[in-house]
């Protein structure tokens, strides 16, 4: 249905501005010049209010331009806080007894693709913020006690907090218009300072630009010049004192030295919260604000009208008809989008979800080898981290939009996460995750060895190759028939998976390593790290993701050779790799037929090999390496299918991976597993039992059988165990806030559900097994896709009892109407009962559950379709 908002997302004018300024800037890699990487303490929270940031800004309820130039976001003081409140505020890695924890409550209620609406919501105490009682609660306490949240505090008893809400509306590309209200929550009135604040970033203070844009008031606005951006116009509601300083370093505050000017970063701030002489009397500057003072009453609202505009519009009447029509067309779009067979509940989280993922698009600039180096007019950064931290990636140069997985705890890209991004996006703007999954393989990201950058921590960590799965489901997504982007990723993706190949199979047997592959905390050992003991790990993961990889090359040649036959050698060459990678993992250890499951296994350098029997996501992994072809399909590719039959004639020792073969009714097709279908009924099994990976939720990342029976190994000297842990963890091993040993993650479900997908469209209705194990209730593979799509999805939704499973216990959440309804998507959810865990905002992966709500609403999957998606 082509509606008013599709129609804008033909023009990327309207793109030019949105929600691309983080909430946090401040402890970031790429603001760290200290020797020894120690970024949380280079730049500190302390020091964000007062300091220049070099690559990014961040802010509340924000937005900028692509380029980020000029951005807009919103201060407020509640007249008792030591600071304004200009940013999330949250716990460091160190601070914090699961690591790293943003400490307040915002939502993103509603956006559309192009940023045409927005909305965005905040709760802001009354009582002084608890800065210093909450850092020092939380490092009180050990991993094994929760950690101490803001609502723990009682600030929100009687409900005494602000309950802020933003909206945006464009009324053309670059015309915003913004409203604020504010509702006093509480038993009494009170008073609350709102900043809607306007300011370049620091672009001129490094000695590489020496256009230095202006803010200046004009007749009760602040008019922003800017020698690219051109003339923006901020005008607001009444008449707001106006006040201005420079976006620049505080540096007598930090350091005690000279600054640059009288009026620096923290101006403003020390003007409102002590009366200081610390803004420009001429009115003007690089960072300027309004400054309303509200009154209200018990329960009561107030308002401020604002407009950010390349024009002279002001507050006409425009400002109300752009808001109205705005939002009637967002709620259009969402009509067209989900279907009617969505719940009102269910609708509303996909919104929502699609909300959070819109939002946390992030203007991301790092130049590494600036960095390294140092900029012309600042000090030299320490000789130490030319050996150090991204030393080996000076390629990197990036100054772009991209889905990051949130906006304060993850505000930079991560290689896998993006890719599951891409998938619940494609569902908003095709050409959006088209672009994003492109913008990774291009050379000012990838490395000039093919490794596709990880994260800006360690961009040369390794990230689980799921790009190619993710441009075929975008691809299908989409259903424009796009053969040119698939060409594009196809030919970067081919020197990615040669870099795989070359770099991780270190015994060229086709059995992988690969590192920690983003499932921190899963196993016993560090992967990530060097081994504790003589010899290497092979991986049952890192092995069944690179042949998942190969069957999603295998499956993209397969589109590109119905319209280029060129493509059809390239089916014979990946068939042919998965069949040699498939057959490793079945023959050389990982399978483990007493269990009926993959595990990693160690090789010790005196011959001995020691399987790792935890029954972790690593074990179900390799169901997700299966795909399936057509008898029509394989009529279109003669010169493929007479290889793969010349192929089977002479390799017979490979059928059991490639050798499937099935009719339904008159349909006839072939499947290439890891899991041939005794094994796949096996692991199923495993899966499938509530004793062990099935919860009330979805699946567990780590079998619960392993709370009574921990895996325990001793090995020269070293012990190693495992058990479950459903919540957060209690092993610091990699990081402290990325449990996989027992928690549910949105990713490796999703890649479950598609693969069983994959196996009915196959096995048809006739392959049953019980759902659950034991229960005598069978279930064909397309209906125990769906039943773990509603578990994940009931995670968001009220229960019986009225209570959302992913408020957790926390009374606020589950009874108060004001909160029950923002929902707020983590990056994991308890193993048991369901509660949020880890990053509280990570629409990013989790977002899927808006693609699971949409695929909810689609018509059963017709057996051996013409196409390999």
């Amino acid at each position: 249905m082509m509606t008013a908002e599709r129609e804008r997302l033909q023009d990327l004018e309207w793109k030019r501005w949105g929600p691309y300024v983080a909430e946090r800037a401040w402890g970031t890699v790429r603001e760290d010049y200290s020797a020894d990487g120690t970024a949380w303490d280079y730049f500190p929270h302390d020091h964000a209010r007062s300091r220049a940031f070099r690559w990014s800004e961040d802010g509340l309820g924000g937005i900028c331009d692509i380029r980020q130039w000029l951005c807009f976001a919103f201060a407020f003081w509640n007249g008792r806080d030591p600071i304004l409140k200009e940013r999330i505020f949250g716990l460091t890695s160190r601070q914090g007894n699961h690591g790293e924890d943003a400490k307040e409550y915002w939502w993103y209620l509603d956006s559309t693709p192009t940023h045409s609406w927005m909305r965005w919501r905040y709760l802001y105490p009354q009582g002084e913020f608890p800065y210093a009682r909450l850092v020092e609660e939380n490092r009180q306490r050990t991993r094994k006690d929760p950690e101490f949240e803001l609502i723990d505090t009682r600030l929100f008893d009687e409900d005494r907090y602000w309950d802020i809400g933003v909206d945006y509306a464009k009324a053309s590309a670059s015309d915003l218009c913004v409203g604020l209200t504010v509702r006093n929550a509480g038993p009494e009135g009170a008073a609350i300072d709102v900043l809607p604040t306007l300011w370049f970033r620091n672009t001129w203070s490094w000695g590489l630009d020496d256009c230095r844009p202006i803010l200046q008031a004009k007749d009760g606005r602040i008019v922003a010049e800017h020698h690219e951006l051109g003339r923006m116009t901020l005008s607001g509601d009444s008449a707001p004192e106006l006040l201005f300083c420079e976006n620049e370093t505080n540096a007598a505050r930090l350091w005690g030295a000279d600054g640059t000017t009288r009026y620096p970063k923290d101006g403003i701030n020390d003007r409102v919260v002590n009366g200081a002489a610390t803004v420009n009397p001429d009115q003007m500057g690089t960072k300027g604000a309004f400054r309303y003072r509200l009154t209200v009453g018990p329960g009561g609202t107030a308002a401020v009208r604002l407009r950010l505009s390349s024009g002279e519009e002001g507050l006409r009447s425009t400002w109300e008809a752009a808001m109205t029509e705005r939002k009637r067309e967002a709620d259009e779009f969402y009509a067209s989008l989900i279907p009617d067979s969505a719940t009102p509940q269910e609708a509303e989280v996909a919104r929502q979800a699609f909300a959070g993922m819109l939002w946390s698009k992030q203007f991301y600039h790092f130049d590494v080898e600036r960095w390294l180096e140092g900029d012309p007019a600042e000090p030299r950064p320490p000789e130490a981290r030319k050996q150090g931290r991204n030393s080996s990636w000076i390629h990197l140069d990036n100054r772009d939009i991209v889905s990051m997985p949130d906006k304060w705890e993850y505000p930079w890209y991560a290689a896998w996460d993006l890719a599951f991004h891409c998938v619940a996006l494609a569902h908003l703007d095709p050409e959006f995750a088209k672009h994003q999954l492109i913008l990774l393989c291009r050379e000012w990201y990838m490395h000039p060895n093919g490794q596709l950058p990880a994260y800006e921590w360690a961009f040369g960590d390794v990230n689980p190759p799921v790009h190619a799965w993710a441009a075929l489901r975008v691809f299908q997504i989409a259903g424009d028939k796009d053969y040119e982007f698939l060409e594009r990723i196809f030919h970067k993706l081919l020197l990615n998976f040669t870099w795989w190949v070359n770099r991780k199979d270190s015994e060229g047997s086709n059995v992988f390593e690969g590192g920690f592959l983003g499932m921190d905390n899963i196993g016993p050992i560090d992967r990530s790290a060097s081994l504790p003991v003589a010899g290497h790990l092979e991986q049952s993961d890192g092995t069944a993701w690179m042949a998942m990889y190969c069957l999603n090359m295998l499956a993209i040649a397969v589109v590109l050779a119905m319209h280029d036959r060129t493509y059809e050698d390239l089916i014979v060459k990946f068939l042919e790799h998965f069949a040699l990678i498939a057959s490793a993992m079945n023959q050389q250890g990982l399978w483990n037929d007493e269990d009926g499951f993959y595990y990693d296994l160690l090789h010790l350098t005196d011959g001995r090999q020691i399987p790792l029997r935890v029954r972790s996501m690593v074990g179900l992994i390799p169901l997700c390496s299966v795909t399936t072809i057509g008898k029509a399909t394989s009529l279109h590719l003669p010169g493929a299918m007479k290889r793969f039959f010349w192929f089977m004639e002479n390799k017979p020792q490979y059928a059991e991976v490639i050798g499937h073969l099935h009719a339904l009714g008159v349909n006839e097709g072939r499947m290439f597993s890891i899991a041939n279908p005794e094994r796949l009924r096996r692991i199923l099994e495993v899966m499938l039992s509530e004793g062990e990976f099935l919860s009330q939720y979805g699946l567990r990342s780590l079998s619960r059988w392993h709370k009574d029976h921990p895996f325990e190994l001793g090995l020269d000297g070293f012990q190693f165990r495992v058990d479950y842990e459903p919540g957060d963890s209690a092993s610091g091993l990699f990081g402290g806030n990325s449990n996989w040993r027992g928690p549910i993650w949105f990713p490796v479900n999703y890649l479950v559900i598609e693969a069983l997908r994959r196996y009915h469209r196959y096995f048809g209705d006739d392959f049953t097994v019980e759902m659950p194990t034991g229960s005598g209730r069978m279930a064909n593979l397309g209906q125990v896709a769906d039943a773990l799509s509603e578990r994940l999805i009931a995670l968001f939704l009220d229960g019986r009892d009225g209570r959302r499973p992913v408020f957790g216990s926390y009374e606020k959440f589950q009874a108060d109407p004001a909160w029950h309804d923002t929902i707020l998507f983590h990056e994991y959810f308890h193993g048991d009962t369901g509660a949020g865990l880890g990053a509280s905002h990570q629409t990013g992966w989790t977002g899927l559950v808006a693609d699971l709500i949409l695929r909810l609403g689609e018509r059963p999957w017709d057996p051996f379709r013409e196409d390999p998606v």
